[in-house]
């Protein structure tokens, strides 16, 4: 008995049979369908031509076949369809009396016409459709430059990350956050451009090149933070000159370290959002009682206050944009975004950020009108095998329904499967 395996990949389907592999592309559902319509119209019309009377003339409706054709993928399906077109005609006029007269031709070269123009078309498309995909591979890759994918661990912590641009077929906008290992801490960062969207990628861009550099010169976390405000208030001065609106440029941010000896966490909050915290089954927004200026808006030292609140083993964190807590359902009613987290907080923190965005995204009737970033951070309990200075996994990025960036979760799924 000869037995027969069928393996996909990629575009070509693979046959083996008795050891002799034979590859053959395979079939599109559009195109499949593209040919099963162009097929049942070729037929329909041909047979019901030579059916009905010779004064009713229904071969000049298939012209409608080639051109049912221009969903298909390949030249090919175009070609053999408007040849059995052309068939389906000829049978169709000689059954009327009309091999000898000028409406034959007629018909068939308006069948060639329009297939010549599918032809035409396609070929236009498929250029149009590999410039898109240069571009969208160009523009992902500097995106991700950008907003690097952060760790899934770093030290002995858990990070799961989730971002959704208010601009379409965007995965970066006015939002931000990264992650450095510093000696024995890790310190962190996310914040909130004014604006959204594409519009405040480079202001992003800015305040994350700095705080990479400073995270890892400064000593304290209050220098840190003095330093992504020089650095924001360099950058409105280099743009004043083009833009009449640049001293209206700010960042909120939090500036955060976790040290791995001490089961605390340090914050300083430049005007942004608190973050959540769970422990066991509580959970409290993490309240800083005077927070500093924005960045970019010239803070002094005194302002840059560190406030430092336990952050035990098997606690988690939830950083935020505001736009978490600022989304509204059609009825005006903020999103309960301490509520919902009370409800997921012992879920694993890719669960947790997945599941957060995809309620927001229905609590919002599936349009999110702002920037919305997440982090989750979950402090491991020590083991044996663990050293401080463990270095972190990097993940690869995810892009879920609807634009959502999703990072640290696919990989754990993939796994498992």
């Amino acid at each position: 008995m000869t037995k027969q395996t069928h393996i996909v990949t990629g575009t070509h389907r693979v046959a083996t049979a008795g050891g002799v592999a034979v590859s053959f592309p395979a079939v599109r559902p559009r195109t499949l369908i593209a040919v099963v319509v162009a097929s049942a119209v070729l037929l329909g019309v041909t047979l019901w031509g030579v059916i009905v009377p010779a004064d009713v003339h229904l071969e000049v409706l298939l012209v409608a076949v080639p051109a049912l054709t221009a969903a298909a993928d390949n030249t090919r399906t175009t070609v053999s369809m408007t040849a059995l077109a052309c068939l389906g005609v000829v049978a169709v006029d000689a059954d009327d009396g009309l091999p000898s007269s000028p409406i034959l031709p007629i018909d068939v070269l308006g069948l060639l016409v329009v297939g010549v123009l599918v032809l035409v078309f396609r070929r236009m498309r498929d250029v149009d459709h590999r410039t898109l995909c240069a571009v969208r591979s160009v523009s992902e890759t500097a995106q991700k430059a950008l907003l690097p994918p952060l760790p899934c661990r770093m030290a002995g912590l858990e990070i799961a990350t989730a971002y959704r641009s208010a601009a379409a077929h965007a995965h970066i906008g006015g939002d931000v956050y990264a992650a450095e290992r510093v000696e024995h801490t890790v310190r962190m960062l996310i914040g909130d451009v004014r604006g959204n969207g594409l519009a405040a990628v480079d202001d992003a861009a800015a305040v994350i090149g700095a705080f990479r550099e400073a995270a890892h010169r400064d000593v304290q976390l209050e220098h840190v933070a003095l330093s992504l405000d020089a650095g924001v208030r360099r950058r409105v001065d280099q743009v004043s000159e083009t833009d009449s609106n640049a001293a209206e440029r700010f960042i909120t941010a939090l500036v955060l370290e976790i040290p791995d000896d001490l089961h605390v966490v340090r914050v300083i909050s430049c005007g942004h959002p608190d973050s959540m915290r769970s422990h066991g089954a509580d959970v409290d927004f993490l309240e800083v009682p005077q927070p500093a200026p924005p960045l970019g808006l010239g803070g002094d030292r005194a302002a840059y206050q560190v406030n430092t609140f336990r952050f035990e083993p098997e606690d988690t964190l939830l950083l935020h944009t505001d736009g978490l807590l600022e989304t509204r359902d059609g009825a005006g009613a903020f999103y309960p975004a301490l509520d919902r987290f009370a409800l997921l907080a012992e879920d694993e923190p890719h669960y947790l950020i997945e599941r957060l965005m995809s309620d927001l995204t229905v609590h919002a009737g599936g349009e999110v009108q702002d920037d919305v970033a997440m982090v989750a951070v979950r402090r491991r309990p020590a083991t044996a095998t663990e050293s401080a200075g463990e270095g972190g996994h990097p993940a690869s990025p995810v892009t879920g329904p609807e634009g959502r960036t999703l990072r640290c979760g696919a990989a754990k799924r993939a796994m498992r499967h």
